[in-house]
């Protein structure tokens, strides 16, 4: 489990096929930055711009994980050389100051607008259709593993048809300590739904199938 707090931001210094042709997946080697390595043990759970990975490999100021085909296909930001958010795994001594976060990516957004409004940013994320139920005004959201708050849900449309956007306040803390400083419009971003929202969803729609 994660909290959406990032502690650091590193950079995929390199991405190496794995052996298995095209549906073999990759191996990262990434320089945590200002994430320390000292208590990550080999098998350990880094969330790297939201999805969690599996530590395989690691020296002094860089950690490698295998990164699966699957993985790569429902995720962006994995297989380039970039910086990206890091998070290591929530233990239970620590604030969780975000919200509970699973590290497992539900679906990629696309960024239609990221502006300044005063001293802060807006940044509005156009949802895939299936997620759009997850989302309320004022309920948590991540974003490249980033916890944040919605301050504003728009459906357009309606059925099979529905848009659903979502808008957020970016506080100049956060553009300043994660990677959302380098979002451009039509940007595709890496999204998880509240876990809470999750687990409602499906005893309502248990519920309401047992009637």
């Amino acid at each position: 489990m994660f909290t959406g707090i990032v502690a650091a931001v590193g950079k995929i210094e390199s991405v190496k096929p794995l052996e298995g042709g095209s549906f073999a997946g990759v191996r990262l080697d990434i320089n945590a930055g200002g994430l320390p390595l000292a208590d990550v043990a080999l098998g350990d759970s880094i969330a790297i711009n939201g999805a969690c990975m599996t530590v395989v490999e690691k020296d002094a100021s860089n950690f490698r994980v295998d990164v699966s085909r699957e993985s790569l296909n429902k995720t962006v930001g994995l297989d380039t050389l970039t910086e990206v958010n890091l998070e290591k795994a929530l233990t239970l001594n620590e604030r969780l100051g975000g919200h509970l976060v699973s590290g497992h990516v539900d679906g990629l957004g696309v960024v239609r607008k990221f502006e300044p409004v005063g001293e802060s940013w807006e940044l509005v994320v156009e949802a895939p259709h299936d997620l759009a139920k997850f989302l309320a005004y004022k309920g948590s959201i991540v974003v490249n593993g980033v916890s944040l708050t919605v301050n504003r849900v728009t459906d357009i449309g309606s059925g099979a048809d529905l848009v659903c956007q979502f808008s957020i306040n970016l506080i100049p803390h956060t553009i300043a300590v994660t990677t959302l400083k380098h979002l451009k419009v039509d940007a595709k971003v890496n999204l998880e739904i509240d876990l809470i929202a999750r687990y409602v969803e499906r005893m309502v729609s248990v519920g309401s199938a047992a009637r």
